[in-house]
This record gives C-alpha cells, sequence and structure tokens, in this order.
C-alpha cells in the first residue's frame, strides 16, 4: 500500500493527547510518523562526549501511528484524507478526497 503521508507534509493528529495539533511530518518510519511539536515525551539520555550528546532530561518528540494524523487541507482548514489520480504520462498524484484538487505541488 502507498504511503499516503510524506515527509514534509503539514499534518493534523486525529486522537489523543495532542488531538487538533498541527505540525509537519519530520520522519515517517513505516507505519509510524514523527510530527514536530507533538507527542513531546521526556528521555533520560546518557552522556556521550564522542557524538557531542550532553545527557540529562532531554525532550523530543516520540512516534504517532499514521492512522491517528490526516494531511491538513488550507482550502478547508481540516485534516482530509487522500487518494490517488494516476496522470496520462503514468505519475501518480495525491488528491484530497473531498475535493479532488492536487496535494503536491
Amino acid at each position: 500500500m502507498a504511503n499516503r503521508i510524506k515527509k514534509g507534509d503539514r499534518v493534523v493528529v486525529l486522537t489523543g493527547k495532542d488531538k487538533g495539533k498541527q505540525g509537519d511530518v519530520l520522519r515517517v518510519e513505516g507505519d509510524r510518523v514523527v510530527v514536530s511539536n507533538v507527542n513531546i515525551v521526556k528521555r533520560h539520555t546518557k552522556p556521550n562526549p564522542q557524538a557531542g550528546v550532553a545527557g540529562g532530561v532531554v525532550e523530543r518528540e516520540a512516534s504517532i501511528h499514521i492512522s491517528n494524523v490526516a494531511p491538513f487541507n488550507a482550502a478547508t482548514g481540516k485534516g482530509e484524507r487522500i487518494g490517488f489520480k494516476v496522470l496520462e504520462d503514468g505519475r501518480k498524484l495525491r488528491v484530497f478526497r473531498s475535493s479532488g484538487e492536487a496535494l503536491d505541488a
């Protein structure tokens, strides 16, 4: 199944403690995504001088399941579902299901 969400997409969180928050996708890891400023957790990190890591309590984004986010449609101001349209030259284009307008520039 083709991924409907890619790195750099603006998404809105549908469920969980951060419901309604928006952010950009930083990474896609299989069926999970890491979204900027969403699902912030505190990690106790050991110092690693070789890697330049100071250590201590570090706040960072944890991954959330891809089914709990939806691409944000700026035209409607909501998160919406994604479909695919195949162009004449064979390329696949991601489009919003509600309006049919393209997600990719």
